[in-house]
């Protein structure tokens, strides 16, 4: 009897702190995260990660590669550095850097090249390109003719991964990435945005109009825009993205119903005075 009263009387003391808790009206950090949803499933990034596979998503579409090169480029740099722009090697190539692990001493470029997320995706999709009929081999066989791994095997492990990140960031699933983030610490600057898309798409019909940059766009390349304002969302200061019949917000961290045209991407910022 002494232990159910105890067990009741912690469980009241736990509920009593909820109550306190909620009604105090303090804004909890959330985990943020981003979700690729195809098919039926979903995959995780954190929002570092998927800002780097929204920069060799992005090169592959401004080259206008297939969606299948970006899988196969997204599923090696998963195997290789977790997608995270990493500033050293292992055993096997103690020079490797950046998110392919590429090697200067192999080739690659010098170490300041291969740890720019640009360079390394170019180069990638540069050997890529020159295997004869990558679009219909294996994930696995694509990414080995290319990277010649110890560990040849592994990229087939994150195929899934690759193929649906690969499918929302080429525009090919609308509305199939969300972020769930934190209220923005810093505000956003909508040139500083328009500055880092065109370093990557090339340049784009643009406007500001107060705190909202609009950029021109269609189809699957507007939805490849639209997630990778989502994608970045987190160091950029977007609060808001609308196309196509959709908006996401920083707050809910999804997609819902609304009134944007599909003729252009609306990526509002976060307003000065936040942080």
């Amino acid at each position: 009897m002494s232990v159910l009263l105890l067990a009741g009387a912690g469980a009241a003391v736990v509920a009593l702190y909820v109550l306190i808790l909620a009604g105090s009206g303090e804004d909890r950090p959330v985990r943020e995260s981003c979700t690729a949803s195809v098919d039926d499933s979903s995959w995780q990034l954190t929002p570092e990660q998927a800002a780097n596979a929204a920069t060799i998503t992005s090169v592959a579409v401004a080259r206008g590669l297939p969606p299948r090169a970006a899988s196969i480029a997204l599923a090696t740099a998963v195997q290789e550095s977790g997608l995270r722009n990493l500033n050293y090697g292992d055993e096997a190539g103690p020079d490797s850097r950046g998110l392919f692990q590429q090697r200067p001493s192999s080739g690659w470029g010098t170490q300041e090249q291969v740890m720019d997320p640009v360079y390394a995706a170019n180069a990638f999709f540069d050997a890529l390109v020159k295997v004869e009929g990558y679009q219909d081999l294996p994930i696995t066989v694509a990414a080995q003719t290319v990277q010649r791994s110890a560990y040849p095997d592994a990229y087939a492990d994150h195929e899934p991964e690759g193929r649906a990140f690969a499918s929302a960031l080429t525009g090919q699933s609308p509305a199939a990435l969300t972020c769930v983030l934190n209220p923005a610490a810093v505000p956003g600057n909508p040139q500083t945005i328009l500055a880092a898309m065109e370093a990557l798409y090339g340049t784009q019909q643009a406007a500001v109009l107060g705190d909202v940059l609009l950029v021109g766009a269609s189809s699957g390349y507007g939805w490849s825009l639209a997630h990778w304002a989502v994608a970045n969302a987190a160091t950029l200061g977007i609060n808001e993205v609308s196309y196509d019949s959709k908006t996401w917000t920083r707050g809910s961290g999804e997609w819902t119903a609304s009134d944007a045209p599909d003729s252009q991407v609306a990526i509002h910022i976060a307003p000065v005075g936040v942080g």
